[in-house]
């Protein structure tokens, strides 16, 4: 069912998600967000669900809409108003491609409550069309999917500022502009929150209500917003999210990844009678397409962005990786036999004289990929086919709500791009996953799922700025080490090298040692040490909070 598949190329934006939570609607529709007092319980216990009805489509005069709809949809969102007094602003998280009650904890602790407390406001966390339960269509099928772009969701965000109305806050006009809106998001919907800004800096210009007839709308929605490792320029082959793997992954490690993964490679591409005895030697018979296999043994080292510097939200798997194809020392009795295997296949890749370095680590990268990618599939009952292939028509016919995996393959098929290659990494050097997964490779789902057979409409994105894009009160913040830093305003292919001087107007901050979004998480008051959070997160935090406690000054000035 191509599963493990279609979740390597989402999990550049939902590694941070957690697991899907038990939601006992009608408990939580009897709690008062005002009144909560514990911050420690499960916040999908803590935080009763909300919905706010908005357009289908903003967009009438657009004919990639057509046919166009008047209708709305439920939209959801949570908030806190715990630490809320007069006058305070509403901070809205954009969620972005995932299920948004991920996100709750958010509203408990990191960023996103420590800007509520700071400045007496409301913490919202908001879902994003066609995710959770935000649907606007009966299902997900390619028409149907049509309403799914980015500016159709900005306009959310911005219809939102100016039409929620808080439960238990009805007396209260919290919208913007008589109200101060701020918001926040990490990779994708950080990308969202930048865009945000400066598509709607003072006011929107819309051109319908529900009801069908063109109104004109003029109302102010956020100022400021926060980018945290804000992926904002399109890129469709993105051959260069491992580039920061290579530069500040362990050498060793990367070394020895670069060969395995070139032994590999030269068998299946250009010494092919081996091909069958290389997939046996990893348990991969059972997967039918080169490109696939080739896949399975790319995904190890894609254990870098998960990377954090919470224990809790840690994912340990890259340096579990890395320890075992670096070790010294069969790990595994299991694979001991297929020594003789192993020399013969590194001879047969041009790594024969070699062997007595590449072999033990070769051994130990077959049983880390038995242990990991073969053993439970196959003791689930589950072929490895249905689980790792792309080629699976089925699997892509499918289109109920049920089928949530089709959202965000669908924007990076039609707008976004960010395909991870390793056909094109230079010519001169190793890449550290296959030459096999290929533009054409990892685009067959946009083929099969979408019918779409052409590059993304990259455009749609970038005209918002891309790699330099700049606003007053739009705050860049990235990771030094984040894979996705090469497609953000940090990259060293902005037109200022990535480089720009940071101000309270225009804060322009780098997290040394931070992979991705590593500001939005964080703990409780017990559970905060000396080291953690950490001194450079600890302390873009504070910047976080200064800079916009001071653009709330300039609202209320402005105000004044």
């Amino acid at each position: 069912m191509a599963v493990q598949r279609v979740f390597l190329v989402l999990s550049f934006l939902a590694f941070t998600a957690t697991a899907l939570i038990s939601n006992p609607l009608e408990k939580r529709r009897t709690l008062d967000s005002r009144h909560l007092q514990r911050r420690d319980t499960d916040p999908s216990t803590l935080y009763p669900e909300y919905n706010i009805s908005v357009p289908i489509d903003y967009f009438h005069n657009e004919t990639k809409y057509e046919p166009h709809s008047n209708g709305t949809f439920p939209l959801r969102y949570w908030f806190d108003a715990s630490y809320y007094q007069d006058g305070g602003p509403v901070i809205v998280l954009q969620s972005g491609e995932t299920d948004a009650e991920g996100r709750l904890p958010f509203l408990q602790k990191g960023l996103l409550h420590q800007l509520a407390q700071a400045t007496n406001g409301i913490g919202v966390v908001l879902e994003h069309r066609y995710y959770g339960k935000s649907f606007p269509t009966p299902d997900l099928s390619t028409e149907n999917l049509r309403f799914l772009t980015t500016e159709q969701a900005l306009a959310d965000m911005a219809y939102f500022a100016e039409n929620v109305v808080f439960e238990g806050f009805e007396d209260k006009n919290l919208t913007a502009p008589e109200t101060a809106y701020f918001g926040y998001g990490g990779s994708y919907a950080g990308a969202f929150v930048a865009f945000l800004r400066v598509q709607y800096p003072d006011v929107y210009y819309g051109t319908l209500f529900p009801s069908g007839q063109p109104v004109t709308l003029w109302y102010l929605t956020t100022i400021g917003t926060i980018s945290s490792s804000g992926v904002t320029e399109a890129i469709w082959d993105f051959w260069r999210y491992y580039e920061p793997v290579r530069e500040y992954g362990p050498p060793a490690c990367i070394a020895t990844q670069t060969k395995l993964i070139n032994v590999a490679d030269t068998i299946l591409l250009n010494n092919t009678k081996y091909t069958a005895q290389l997939k046996s030697a990893f348990g991969l018979s059972g997967i039918t397409y080169d490109d696939d296999f080739a896949q399975v043994l790319s995904y190890p080292i894609g254990g870098w962005q998960g990377r954090n510097w919470d224990p809790d939200v840690n994912d340990p798997s890259f340096y579990e990786y890395c320890g075992n194809i670096t070790a010294p020392y069969l790990l595994s009795n299991t694979t001991a036999n297929l020594t003789s295997t192993v020399k013969t296949l590194l001879t047969a890749s041009g790594y024969g004289n070699q062997s007595a370095t590449l072999t033990t680590p070769m051994l130990n990268f077959i049983a880390y990929i038995q242990q990991n990618y073969v053993a439970p599939v196959l003791s689930s009952g589950t072929s490895l086919d249905e689980q790792y292939s792309t080629h699976n028509l089925t699997f892509y016919a499918q289109d109920s709500l049920d089928a949530t995996w089709r959202a965000w393959p669908y924007q990076y098929c039609s707008q976004w791009g960010f395909l991870q290659t390793g056909s094109g990494v230079p010519a001169n050097e190793l890449p550290l996953i296959s030459r096999l997964l290929t533009l054409e490779y990892n685009s067959l789902i946009c083929k099969y799922a979408f019918n779409i057979t052409t590059p993304p409409d990259l455009e749609a994105v970038n005209k918002y700025g891309g790699f330099d894009i700049a606003y007053d009160r739009l705050a860049i913040v990235d990771g030094e080490q984040d894979p996705w830093r090469g497609a953000s305003p940090h990259s060293p292919l902005a037109r200022d090298g990535g480089n720009r001087t940071s101000t309270t107007e225009r804060p322009f901050l780098l997290i040394a040692g931070a992979v991705h979004h590593w500001d939005e998480n964080g703990r409780f008051p017990n559970e905060t040490t000396a080291t953690l959070p950490p001194g450079p997160v600890r302390a873009v935090q504070g910047e976080e909070v200064a800079f916009v406690k001071a653009w709330l000054e300039e609202f209320r000035a402005g105000k004044t």
